[in-house]
């Protein structure tokens, strides 16, 4: 033989040519090969087994690199081939050598490839068929068998060839499989296993059923008596195979108790140690049951068994759970497959192990026989192994079958009754929920809620662990993707299927996360429910009952993530493609959260009205469940309507039967007519102006759904919630109302009543306006119920629609005044209690809301207060109160009123007057205390208010009659009033003051008569002003700063008594009025207060101080209505120098005290008070030049002046032109031209006035200009002005014109408002040229507004 070619020489040389030929090789070049000596070779017995080996070498290697090279040869004569063939053939049984026998079976296989032909193939599987039958000992022909597993590998299409033509082979095969020898065994069950594995098993498919049948016994005895590691493996294998088809699965686990015998027809004899593995066969073979042996295979410690174990007990239980479970059950394979779990960290494993237990568990046996107690902790402790892996497949099959063993569980064996058991399931679901892979969060998901079920609860309860869980669920919402809008048209255009399945998942998670959400809150309620549970009795002593660990805890984590949380998402997530199954879960929980915390439930359902619930859930109904669709979805959203409903009208009604009946009427009629109102919310006004015809029943029905209509609007409008437009709601109600009495029923139910009048009130504004039938039609549906205080519901846009109505306010409007009232004061009186235990009872409180809304309406619709007026005048004493509180606020903040309503308020309160006065005349003759009247001081600032809203007009003698009478009986009232009663001595005596400012000046002579006549009054007024100068004197004696006492007047009511004596003072002298009664004042104690106390003495006070000095220096301090009394401190020692007998009682040294306390109000520049003092400086130096002229030029000329002067210009332009400080000059340069200087002090007035400019100075200030000017002109200046100057006094004169005579500059005849006092402006108006002129002539007629 050559050394590379393939020949033998020897014998070479007698072959033909043509059975030689050189070949290429893999290495390159040619080798010769001769076929005739490599067949001469291995037949002959000669040639060792080194040649032949070497030979078998070098034809495997040729036909591995050089295919089709040794085909060509060989189809030059077919017979050659299958010679060749058959020489190997017969190696197979005549070969020892393992290495030869294995490049022998290489090569046949090879060559068998190499021809691709059917003749040689079916020689080969002939000779096999023969020789497997002929064969007298089976250990022989072991290589055959593993040739031919190799030929059925290598050349799939063997297979099916064998099934079909050679079933005396495999029915060999199958008797085989019984001999004791593992080596034999091995290698037929290989066979078998390529034979049932070709071409993806279709081969198996035409297996006959004997044959399979016989196969699935005979595997199951070798197996159990399997011990090397080839048998083993190869039959588990199989097995393997085997358990994918339910037929095998059949017979596999259904042999117990059974005999499968053998064919009778057996070709071959066998010995008898084969006769003893045939009868074998025959016996029944329980101790082949093939759960047994699995479970022997789970307890090996080869990874790669246990593993394909499981995966053959995955795949039978697959074809029936129920039918294969039980015999797996009876023969503990579950507490192995837990016991793997337990002690394996291998992915396969887990997962095959997971799967295995996933499909036992659907056979209650499993829990009958405990197997879920007593693997629960090895599942626990496998998922948080397999929380390490990030194998998401591995973990999510883990917490599936968590999620079934909780779920399937019996309630009465607990599996975690210790709490450390609990959370570490907890624990390790949690880990689940923050597992980045949505699926394995979606299962985790399922797994938390079935976790949340009652009977898994530990013994104190977690709960603590309980809100981990929901948690860990709320954080992961932020991670979801937010749908698009086009979602659904890109699922169906299969458009980014990544994006599609993220967004499935999403859904998917969303939906397990409800449902786990909605086992927590039915767990809160159960635990509620339950006393133990609910007080938690096993809880450590160091945990409180509210604390982290507690069923209040685990409520308030349930609402606070529902309304932070859960709803946000939800509504985000269902905007763009809602889905009904994730809504139906969402409104259920939504539903739930009405019995979890009862004390937050109002403000929780107000938030979710407020947020557009009503017409969320109302437009999934319209959308989803039209026709009979998604039924669930209907009822989830018709509970969760109902119940939010009823809790609004909770907050909204009172705890009476009628209110309580009214809610149960409501309650039924939503609960039969909801579940029909699937339509959108367009089509609603169309139900609401339909006819019903005939109404067999009150809660059901066309008419009762339109009720239930109105009653949805009005608590959603309640809420802010407009489901429909204004102007639709507001036709609609008055279409409904006219419908139903059309009808012939003016009666309509009490809660439809009352949501109608809800919805007309709220929806006006933005309506048609409301007249003629639909308002009769109105007025009648109201009018139609007994009792209007069950429609009335506390809302101001009520109390704005019936008093803005005449025809409604003429019925309705006392009543819905009263209950406004009533409501308001049943409402903030806790309110005010606490806000006076924050604030402290000396604080002023706001007024509250519902007087701002009452006023608003009074402002809007000032008629009201007539009616107001009579609920204080005629009601009972509690509710007058309440009214009178409301106008009380009204004037404080009212400035005026309407002339019309004036008109109609003046009859009004004068005949509330009437009877005030004929009840103060019964007090007095019962000895009784007058201000027990408590309307009285209401009554009297309504005067003031409406007498300087609408003065008296001097053209009307009729209202002057009326202005009369209410002036004399206020005048009798003041009289008799008790001194301590300042709360209507006050408003009294500031309307007399009013009545005697703003009456025209033909009437004030009665007027002053009247009042000059009451004594009562007089007496008063002399009480108020001795217990101000006894205060005042008091208070110089300490270095206090003055405040007034408890028993002194009050600030206010002093004022109104200056500024009333101070007209009183005046108009006695214009008209020369006799006087009844005397007063005493003290000029000393005002002197002091201007000047000395001035900085503790509040500005209205010192004005009306400055007032009523004017008025008696107007008449030279001598009045006969007030006798002036002086002391030491103004006129000095007795005897009195002559300076001061001529200015008594005020004296020199009054006079420079007096002048300098006016100069330093002057410079404070307040507006009242600058008027006041200059008025009153006036006085003072006409007062001065009356009694002593040169004492008048001597105070003028003090330095003070200078000082004033100096002062007045620094002050800048706008204060230089103010008619007051004009008016100060004028007096200076009149009393002495040496004081006031030309320049730089008149020209400085010039320059001041060309800037600005005449025209755009007040009347006030052109006035007290032309009275400067005027002065300047007839004086005598030092310097005297140049002619330049005097030509530029003459141009401003005359860009000034001439002045009327009858024209007066004045400020408005209003009154002024500072707190309780009520200062005509007019009266400090800078006094005229002409009253200096006349000093007798002290103060003109009050100019009519």
């Amino acid at each position: 033989m050559a050394s590379k070619d393939i020949i033998y020489d020897k014998i070479h040389f007698r072959h033909d040519t043509r059975w030689s030929g050189r070949l290429e090789t893999a290495e390159g070049g040619g080798l010769l090969l001769c076929v005739a000596c490599v067949i001469e070779m291995l037949e002959s017995d000669d040639i060792s087994s080194v040649r032949k080996s070497y030979a078998l070498s070098a034809v495997s290697a040729l036909l591995k690199c050089s295919p089709g090279a040794l085909r060509q040869l060989l189809q030059q004569d077919p017979q050659v081939s299958i010679h060749f063939i058959a020489s190997l053939l017969g190696m197979l049984h005549t070969m020892v050598d393992p290495a030869t026998l294995e490049k022998v079976d290489q090569v046949l296989v090879l060559l068998l490839l190499e021809l691709q032909s059917e003749l040689p193939l079916h020689y080969v599987l002939d000779q096999v068929n023969k020789q497997v039958i002929d064969q007298l000992n089976v250990k022989d022909f072991l290589p055959t068998f593993n040739f031919l597993g190799s030929l059925v590998e290598t050349l799939p299409s063997v297979a099916l060839s064998l099934v079909t033509q050679y079933v005396p082979l495999l029915d060999r095969l199958c008797s085989v499989l019984l001999y004791p020898d593992e080596g034999v065994k091995a290698s037929v069950v290989y066979v078998w296993l390529k034979l049932l594995g070709a071409s993806g098993g279709s081969a198996a498919q035409s297996l006959p059923v004997t044959i399979r049948n016989r196969v699935c016994v005979v595997l199951l005895q070798t197996f159990s008596n399997a011990s090397s590691p080839q048998l083993i493996n190869n039959c588990i294998a199989l097995l393997w195979l085997l358990v994918q088809w339910g037929e095998a699965v059949s017979v596999l686990m259904s042999n117990v108790g059974e005999q499968f015998m053998c064919s009778q027809n057996q070709n071959i004899p066998i010995s008898s140690s084969q006769n003893l593995s045939q009868n074998q066969e025959q016996q029944t073979p329980d101790h082949c049951h093939l759960p047994l042996i699995l479970k022997k295979l789970l307890l090996s410690g080869d990874v790669t068994l246990q593993v394909t174990s499981a995966k053959c007990i995955a795949s039978i239980l697959v074809h029936s759970p129920i039918r294969y479970s039980a015999p797996f059950i009876n023969a503990d394979v579950p507490e192995f497959l837990f016991d793997r779990l337990a002690c394996t960290s291998s992915e396969v494993l887990l997962w095959s192990v997971y799967s295995c237990l996933v499909l036992l568990i659907e056979d209650p046996l499993f829990f009958s026989m405990c197997h879920s107690v007593y693997g629960i902790e090895s599942l626990v402790r496998s998922l948080k192994q397999a929380l390490q892996l990030n194998n998401v497949d591995v973990l999510k099959q883990g917490l599936l079958l968590l999620t079934e063993i909780l779920e399937r569980q019996p309630t009465n064996v607990h599996l975690f009754p210790s709490p450390p058991a609990f959370v570490a399931v907890s624990q390790a679901v949690i880990c689940g929920l923050s597992s980045p892979c949505l699926r394995v969060a979606t299962q985790a998901a399922s797994a938390a809620s079935t976790l949340f079920r009652l009977n898994h609860q530990s013994r104190p309860v977690q709960y603590q662990e309980l809100q981990g869980m929901l948690g860990a669920i709320t954080n992961r919402f932020s991670e979801l993707p937010i749908p698009s809008s086009n979602n659904r048209q890109s699922r169906v255009n299969l458009k980014k299927p990544e994006h599609n399945s993220l967004v499935s998942w999403s859904e998917g998670f969303l939906l397990q996360s409800l449902l786990c959400f909605q086992a927590a809150c039915r767990l809160a309620e159960e635990c509620a429910s339950d006393p133990i549970l609910k007080e938690n009795t096993f809880t450590a002593p160091s945990k409180i009952s509210n604390g982290p660990d507690s069923l209040e805890s685990l409520r308030q984590c349930l609402l606070q993530c529902c309304d932070s949380v859960w709803i946000p998402t939800v509504v985000r997530m269902c905007e763009c493609a809602p889905n009904p199954q994730i809504l139906q879960v969402f409104y259920s929980i939504l539903s739930s959260q009405f019995t979890l915390l009862s004390s937050v439930m109002p403000a929780f359902a107000n938030k979710m009205a407020s947020s557009g619930f009503y017409r969320l859930a109302l437009e999934h109904k319209g959308i989803f469940c039209v026709g009979n669709r998604n039924t669930h979805l209907n009822a989830a959203c018709c509970d969760f309507l109902q119940k939010l409903s009823m809790c609004l009208l909770s907050q909204s009604v009172s705890a009476s039967s009628v209110y309580q009946q009214d809610a149960e009427e409501i309650e039924t009629l939503l609960l039969h007519n909801l579940s029909s109102l699937c339509c959108r919310l367009s089509d609603w006004p169309t139900l609401l102006c339909e006819s019903p015809g005939l109404q067999l029943c009150d809660y059901k029905g066309p008419r009762a759904t339109q009720y239930c209509l109105l009653i949805i609007l009005h608590l959603a409008l309640q809420q802010g919630d407009r489901l429909l437009p204004d102007q639709t709601v507001f036709s609609s109600v008055v279409w409904l109302l006219r419908s139903v009495q059309e009808e012939g029923s003016c009666t309509l139910p009490t809660l439809v009543l009352r949501a109608s009048l809800y919805l007309l009130a709220v929806t006006q504004d933005n309506s048609t306006t409301l007249d003629g039938a639909p308002l009769d039609c109105i007025n009648k549906a109201l009018s139609s119920c007994q009792s209007f205080s069950s429609l009335y519901i506390h809302h101001p846009a009520i109390l704005h629609f019936i008093c803005g109505h005449p025809l409604l306010k003429e019925r309705f409007g006392a009543l819905v005044l009263e209950l406004w009232l009533t409501k308001q004061a049943q409402s903030t009186d806790t309110e005010l209690t606490m806000e006076m235990r924050c604030s402290g009872e000396g604080q002023e409180q706001e007024p509250a809301t519902e007087i701002v809304e009452l006023l608003s309406v009074l402002k809007k619709h000032q008629s009201v207060i007539l009616i107001l007026l009579d609920i204080v005048c005629t009601r009972e004493a509690s509710l007058a109160e309440l009214a009178l509180s409301a106008l009380m606020v009204l004037l404080d903040g009212q400035s005026d009123f309407e002339a019309d309503l004036c008109t109609s308020l003046k009859p009004a309160l004068l005949q509330a007057l009437q009877r005030l006065s004929f009840e103060s005349i019964g007090h007095v003759h019962e000895q009784k205390p007058v201000e027990e009247v408590n309307s009285l001081p209401l009554v009297l600032r309504l005067l003031c208010v409406t007498h300087a809203s609408n003065p008296p007009s001097p053209l009307c003698s009729k209202m002057d009659e009326v202005h009369f009478k209410l002036l004399y009986h206020v005048s009798h009232i003041t009289g008799r009033l008790n001194q301590s009663n300042t709360e209507s001595l006050l408003p009294a005596l500031s309307y007399l003051y009013c009545c005697l400012s703003l009456s025209p000046a033909r009437s004030t002579d009665r007027a002053v008569s009247m009042l000059l006549s009451n004594c009562g009054l007089l007496e008063h007024l002399q009480t108020i002003l001795s217990s101000s100068s006894s205060c005042c004197c008091s208070s110089s004696s300490s270095s206090a700063p003055f405040i007034f006492s408890s028993a002194s007047p009050s600030s206010a009511l002093l004022c109104c008594s200056h500024l009333l004596l101070s007209s009183l003072i005046t108009l006695q002298h214009e008209h020369s009025m006799q006087v009844h009664k005397s007063l005493t004042w003290s000029l000393e104690t005002a002197v002091q207060r201007i000047l000395i106390q001035k900085r503790n003495t509040d500005t209205l006070l010192l004005v009306s101080y400055l007032r009523l000095l004017q008025a008696l220096l107007n008449v030279d301090l001598t009045s006969t209505l007030v006798c002036v009394t002086t002391g030491p401190g103004l006129v000095g020692q007795t005897p009195l120098e002559p300076e001061d007998g001529a200015l008594f009682p005020l004296g020199l040294r009054g006079a420079q005290c007096l002048l300098i306390a006016l100069s330093g109000l002057i410079l404070q520049k307040n507006e009242l008070l600058l008027r006041a003092s200059v008025n009153c400086l006036s006085s003072m130096l006409g007062f001065l030049q009356r009694k002593s002229p040169q004492t008048a030029s001597y105070v003028v000329r003090q330095p003070w002046s200078r000082f004033l002067i100096y002062w007045l210009h620094s002050s800048g332009e706008s204060f230089l032109l103010h008619p007051a400080i004009l008016r100060v000059l004028t007096l200076l340069m009149r009393h002495d031209n040496v004081v006031v200087l030309w320049d730089p002090d008149l020209l400085q007035v010039i320059d001041a006035v060309e800037k600005k400019g005449v025209k755009k100075l007040s009347l006030e200030a052109s006035q007290a200009l032309r009275l400067l000017f005027t002065q300047i002109q007839s004086g005598v200046l030092q310097p005297p002005p140049t002619e330049e100057h005097q030509q530029r006094v003459r141009s401003v004169l005359e860009s000034m014109g001439p002045l009327p005579p009858s024209e007066k500059p004045n400020l408005p005849c209003s009154i002024l408002r500072v707190g309780s006092v009520s200062i005509c402006l007019s009266d400090f108006t800078v006094n005229s040229e002409s009253a200096l002129e006349d000093c007798h002539v002290h103060l003109e007629s009050i100019w009519p507004s």
